[in-house]
């Protein structure tokens, strides 16, 4: 092949690529500086409200302080709790309802897929919300960051469009080889979906460990609050720890905020290679 045939194939830098890549870098600099700013500030002995490039006073007093706070340990572990227990039963119940709905010989297919549509456009209120969740006794529960989480219909809708994606020719091949359909799920349909699952879960996990309305509304009992609830009393309310270190109130807001966060950035990069295969699924069909 001659040269001028490949260099005619290889693509030119023009004007789009340029405002495409000097769009991107603003993106990137508009999600990326906040959080910078957030670490070096809970790192910053003195608390400035300017954006810093580096800690003017390093130190780690700010997340001392964290981490000496007992008052910190309860919430923190009840948010732990409702994340892995809340993410394990979301994920169960938009798995099995996904695959049970995407069965198109299942009778009563569709009216209960509009039945699911239809909570997902109309709620009942605020107030019949708290009258049944006080029926149920999840009033002044941790517990009721798993129930009302645990129920996600836009989740389940998502696997449901995964399952349908998998070739009819898997199911039909097991279905050949005596496998029961609960075969196929947990031998066929699981293993296909580890991309579909590491993306829901951190979407579970995400809400559920960032959920503060609902511990507003439902929970006055210190014990059964969550991190997100008692970040938030010490940012809004001045609630801040007494502190043996020479910190401003400043630079505990930002610890805390890192504390906060800090979970999900060391889970990331574990799930990123599931995460970016399954961020469309369900949107490409055979």
């Amino acid at each position: 092949m001659a040269k001028s045939e490949v260099a005619g194939r290889k693509k030119k830098f023009g004007l789009f690529d340029a405002i495409n890549y000097l769009v991107f870098i603003i993106v990137a600099l508009i999600v990326v500086l906040p959080i910078w700013k957030v670490v070096v500030d809970s790192f910053n002995a003195v608390g400035v409200y300017k954006f810093l490039l580096w800690p003017t006073e390093p130190t780690l007093g700010g997340y001392k302080t964290i981490i000496e706070t007992q008052g910190l340990y309860r919430p923190f572990l009840n948010s732990i709790i409702t994340t892995v227990v809340g993410t394990l039963v979301g994920l169960a119940i938009a798995t099995l309802g996904g695959y049970v709905l995407a069965q198109e010989d299942l009778p009563g297919r569709n009216i209960l897929a509009y039945m699911l549509l239809f909570t997902m456009i109309f709620a009942g209120g605020m107030i019949p919300e708290y009258l049944v969740m006080k029926k149920l006794h999840l009033v002044n529960s941790m517990w009721i960051l798993v129930v009302t989480h645990g129920i996600n219909v836009y989740n389940l809708v998502l696997m449901k469009n995964f399952f349908e994606g998998i070739p009819a020719s898997l199911y039909e091949a097991a279905k050949i080889d005596g496998c029961s359909p609960m075969g196929i799920f947990f031998k066929i349909v699981l293993p296909l979906s580890k991309a579909a699952l590491a993306s829901i879960g951190l979407m579970f996990a995400v809400t559920i460990w960032n959920d503060y309305s609902t511990v507003k509304i439902y929970i006055t009992n210190p014990d059964q609050t969550n991190f997100q609830y008692k970040l938030r009393n010490m940012v809004m309310d001045g609630d801040t720890p007494v502190t043996s270190y020479a910190v401003s109130q400043n630079t505990l807001f930002n610890a805390g905020i890192m504390a906060a966060i800090l979970p999900f950035m060391i889970a990331y990069p574990f799930l990123q290679k599931y995460f970016v295969t399954g961020v469309n699924i369900g949107a490409v069909k055979e």
